[in-house]
């Protein structure tokens, strides 16, 4: 289906289950790991995809095709993400930081993580930087994201997030160069 036929069917009552089924078909998988580089966490990505596609559900009227229905979900995935980060850092009183190196402490003995040790220090390297150029990496690396696509999600000029990523490339160098 479509994206065109696909929003129109989302929109109209009658075929608004039927084309959200599809819709979860195709992005559910996509959504799921774009979260889980934010969030580490199965469980936790889990929670915040429900949350994502139920919001997405309640506004698609509010979808007004500007950007492509991929770049408007994802940009919803990022703020539930960002959102979920901000509320568990304030819950557990500690900084930003100190909850990305709880996070990626945790993914030691988080049984869905099959990565190797060189994975683990990658993402130790990544929750150093800044969120900007933590999502702005993860995007273009490990998603394999055009610059194009990111300025639409992150509402970011292309040129900034050239620099973002080229800034985060070269802090994660100097990090594992470091240990």
């Amino acid at each position: 289906m479509e994206e065109r036929e696909l929003v129109e069917k989302l929109k109209d009552k009658a075929f608004k289950n039927e084309a959200f089924e599809e819709l979860l078909n195709q992005y559910k998988e996509r959504l799921y790991w774009h979260i889980r580089t934010m969030l580490k966490s199965h469980e936790d990505t889990d929670d915040v995809l429900q949350n994502v596609f139920i919001k997405i559900y309640k506004n698609i009227d509010k979808f007004k095709g500007n950007s492509k229905l991929y770049s408007w979900m994802y940009r919803i995935a990022t703020n539930e993400s960002i959102t979920f980060l901000n509320k568990r850092a304030k819950r557990l009183q500690i900084s930003d930081e100190e909850l990305h190196t709880k996070m990626i402490n945790d993914l030691k003995s988080d049984v869905y993580f099959e990565g190797s040790e060189i994975q683990l220090k990658l993402q130790k390297a990544i929750a150093q930087l800044p969120q900007k150029q933590q999502q702005v990496f993860n995007m273009k690396y490990f998603q394999d994201l055009k610059y194009k696509e990111m300025s639409e999600i992150l509402d970011t000029s292309v040129g900034a997030l050239k620099a973002s990523y080229h800034h985060a490339t070269k802090k994660i160098e100097e990090f594992l160069k470091s240990v």
